[in-house]
């Protein structure tokens, strides 16, 4: 599923407009976003977590070459799934 076809799905869902759906996604992308950008987690009971991983500064390899190549330290966002939606995935 894409960015218009979950726009679509909201839109069917809930009786929003288009536009009204887009805005309201729009809305949650920049919000969890700028909470995030904070250093802050965004958790959603039963959805799951979004959260800030830090990666220590290592020394790594150009696999073309050989040489060593210093990687600097930076900061990755990870989602950690809620039980509710494991177990709505793993249900057979």
């Amino acid at each position: 599923m894409n960015r218009l076809e979950l726009v679509d799905a909201i839109s069917k869902d809930t009786g929003l407009t288009k536009k009204d759906s887009e805005a309201a996604l729009k809305s949650f992308i920049e919000n969890v976003t700028k909470e995030l950008s904070k250093g802050r987690s965004v958790q959603l009971i039963g959805f799951g977590t979004f959260d800030i991983s830090k990666r220590a500064a290592r020394t790594g390899r150009n696999p073309k070459t050989g040489e060593e190549i210093k990687i600097p330290a930076s900061k990755n966002v990870k989602f950690k799934t809620g039980k509710a939606l494991k177990d709505l995935v793993n249900k057979r």
